[in-house]
């Protein structure tokens, strides 16, 4: 975001517009979306106060459509560096890449990916991250595009359930953010949350998180702690445990 801020040249009150790790990490939890989260600083954060363009030359926007046009220039040349970026520095957290690989070996289990980012932004990342062959294996890919509301609305994990024909309780989400977390819970799946040291301090169980670990790797997670209670005693079983903080 901020590389974009700067190439656009946004003064506000004479400060460019810049977003530290901590306000991010507070835009992550409470809304979805490049655009949304701008949207949130602007009208939210800043109070209704856009920023001036082009070094103070262009009028900050006065209208809503003019508050889009700006965050949606900004979120198209934000993607464009974040591909290049993913290209060179994207790697999957620990335990990620295992756990879908064991999920994808096994025929009872469909594996989806469902992400508030652009369709242009995820599939860059899916690739880097995943690799093209694996990406192509997923039952289900939905995206920011493909649905009318974003996390912490439930609208794309709904739609993920549907479209794979799976009941939404027998869904365990994997997320990282308590925006996540809310719209897995809001449609009526089970929640495992992989924090960061960021999140930490964040109230997953609080919000309905079934279970927490920092790391799947470290937590030595695998496809029968989540699955196998679940089969063993049904749908509402608890996973994880002993394993989860």
């Amino acid at each position: 975001y901020n590389p974009a801020f700067k190439a656009a040249d946004l003064p506000k009150d004479g400060k460019p517009v810049d977003w530290s790790v901590e306000y991010y990490d507070v835009l992550q939890n409470t809304v979805g979306g490049g655009i949304p989260k701008m949207l949130y600083h602007f009208r939210t954060t800043m109070g209704g106060k856009f920023p001036t363009q082009e070094s103070g030359t262009k009028a900050a926007p006065e209208t809503e459509e003019e508050e889009q046009a700006l965050v949606e220039q900004l979120q198209k040349h934000k993607t464009q560096l974040y591909k290049e970026f993913v290209s060179e520095k994207a790697v999957p957290r620990p335990g990620v890449i295992e756990l879908m690989d064991e999920a994808l070996e096994d025929p009872r289990i469909a594996v989806g990916v469902c992400s508030a980012s652009t369709k242009a932004a995820v599939t860059k990342v899916l690739d880097v991250v995943l690799g093209e062959e694996r990406r192509q294996k997923l039952d289900v890919c939905i995206l920011g595009d493909d649905v009318s509301k974003l996390k912490p609305d439930p609208m794309i994990y709904v739609a993920a359930a549907e479209k794979l024909g799976i009941e939404p309780n027998k869904c365990v989400v994997v997320e990282d953010s308590m925006v996540g977390l809310r719209a897995a819970k809001g449609a009526c799946m089970k929640c495992l949350i992989t924090y960061t040291s960021s999140t930490a301090s964040e109230d997953f169980y609080g919000e309905g998180a079934d279970a927490k670990v920092p790391e799947l790797e470290a937590a030595g997670v695998n496809l029968d702690m989540i699955f196998g209670p679940m089969r063993e005693k049904g749908a509402e079983a608890d996973i994880l445990v002993g394993v989860k903080d």
